[in-house]
């Protein structure tokens, strides 16, 4: 008797490597793509997001186009999972579930409610890997504990078996009769962001991939942190998983080389933080470290608009707010940047930041994003003493973007600015602001705060708290 599988997709959103539906379909005579519009996730939750509900929707009907070339198609539900898949399986007969498991509270709370709800209906339940180069729940520190610090979790990491990189299935075949059901609409992506940093989808992101490591890998080592290259601009299409990082991680890896290398190490912080999170559930809303829970922070409405728009005075922390809100992206050097001038300088909780940044990046990912944030803040794993971590926005700017490239493409008021002021304009004399015709004050704000009397606050209230860090 033939048979039938639900393929459950979430964050999983392509046809190539992919085990849930490797599996369903060397199992099953049927397999049915489902996609649960879930309003908790594109309207409201805890962090809604414009921008990546655009690119979800622009990766659905590229995932779809795909389904539909190997004679299938994406079936779309609205409603709680818990209860639209059960449902599904009852109406198409169904005999199993399949996934691809996460890490995040809110993931594994639904993942169980559904598994409840298809037990109950005697429906099997099957979760699989996918989202990680590695298994991630499997490291452990000699003492049997979860691994809290980035270098002993790599080791233990890289010796992890790895599971083979998985083709797309030639063809896939839906029951008869089943209707498919409408993608989700709303608005075009380029009617979210001003300047979409990528076109979303799978096609679009083995293409990137592709281009990736045909060459600009080679130079990551180098060129890592420079503002205006050096990234590989993959992260949205890990975040949806239109490529996987597992087969970016081999594909990498068999090029070899300092850069690839480099590379692939920065794909082990990204499996680190899932360790993390999965097993300290906690720190999606608590910092990591019980000793800086007593910080004391600021509420400053028109310091965080300051940050949020780009008009904080600080020419490198402007140029990657703004960005942000252009593209949906940030380069990471300008993420660790603005991270730390607002919670060091400006003295801001650390989870307004990551609020902020879940709204607007495309690859806001909660195990990524927590613990980027936390890192910076200074209060999460991989603890280093709180100042380094306490950056100088106008060393950084002289040190990574020397020539003003970055600074001048983003900030266009400071383009006529000489480079020799670039870093800091308001050390302009009059004159030197009338000849560049920006005023600070009138064409550029001045700077909100006194990043060497911030520093020092710093200082203070880390000390306040835990005198012998």
């Amino acid at each position: 008797m033939a048979s039938t599988a639900i393929l459950w997709l979430r964050s999983d959103l392509r046809l190539h490597d992919h085990p849930a539906l490797t599996a369903a379909v060397a199992g099953h005579d049927r397999v049915v793509p489902l996609f649960v519009v879930d309003d908790r996730l594109l309207g409201g939750g805890r962090f809604p997001s414009g921008p990546r509900a655009a690119f979800l929707r622009g990766s659905l009907a590229d995932l779809d186009a795909g389904l539909r070339e190997r004679g299938a198609a994406l079936v779309v539900r609205h409603g709680r999972p818990e209860d639209v898949v059960p449902a599904l399986a009852a109406q198409t007969g169904a005999a199993e579930v399949l996934w691809t498991s996460d890490v995040s509270p809110f993931a594994r709370g639904r993942d169980r409610a559904v598994t409840v709800a298809l037990e109950a209906a005697g429906v099997g339940a099957s979760p699989h890997p996918g989202t990680y180069c590695a298994d991630v729940s499997v490291p452990r520190t000699k003492a049997g504990r979860p691994m809290t610090v980035f270098t002993p979790f790599r080791r233990a990491q890289q010796e992890l078996p790895r599971r083979a990189v998985l083709d797309a299935p030639a063809a896939l075949r839906l029951p008869d009769g089943l209707d498919a059901g409408a993608l989700p609409g709303g608005p075009a992506l380029g009617d979210e962001l001003p300047d979409p940093f990528c076109v979303p989808g799978e096609t679009a992101g083995r293409a990137a991939m592709a281009a990736w490591l045909d060459g600009p890998v080679d130079r990551y080592a180098a060129r890592h942190d420079d503002l205006t290259g050096g990234s590989s601009g993959l992260s949205p299409h890990l975040r949806f998983g239109c490529i996987s990082a597992r087969e970016l991680e081999q594909r990498a890896t068999e090029r070899g080389g300092e850069g690839p290398d480099a590379f692939v190490r920065q794909l082990a912080w990204r499996d680190f933080y899932a360790h993390v999170l999965l097993l300290h559930p906690g720190n999606a809303r608590l910092e990591f470290q019980p000793r800086y829970r007593g910080l004391e922070w600021d509420e400053d409405p028109g310091l965080l608009e300051a940050w949020t728009t780009g008009r904080t005075g600080y020419p490198l922390v402007d140029a990657g707010m703004r960005q942000l809100a252009a593209t949906g992206w940030m380069h990471n050097r300008a993420r660790m940047v603005v991270g730390s001038f607002l919670t060091k300088d400006l003295h801001l909780d650390w989870r307004a930041g990551e609020a902020w940044f879940a709204r607007m990046l495309l690859d806001g990912e909660p195990a990524q994003n927590n613990g980027n944030w936390q890192w910076i803040a200074s209060t999460g794993v991989d603890p280093a003493p709180y100042f380094r971590r306490i950056f100088n926005p106008v060393l950084q700017q002289t040190k990574f973007d020397p020539d003003g490239e970055y600074v001048r493409r983003w900030v266009p008021e400071l383009r006529d600015v000489p480079a020799a002021r670039l870093a800091e304009p308001w050390a302009m004399t009059g004159e030197e602001q009338a000849a560049c015709g920006c005023v600070i004050g009138r064409d550029y704000p001045a700077p909100v705060v006194d990043h060497a009397i911030e520093r020092r606050v710093t200082m203070e209230r880390f000390r306040a708290v835990a005198p012998s860090a």
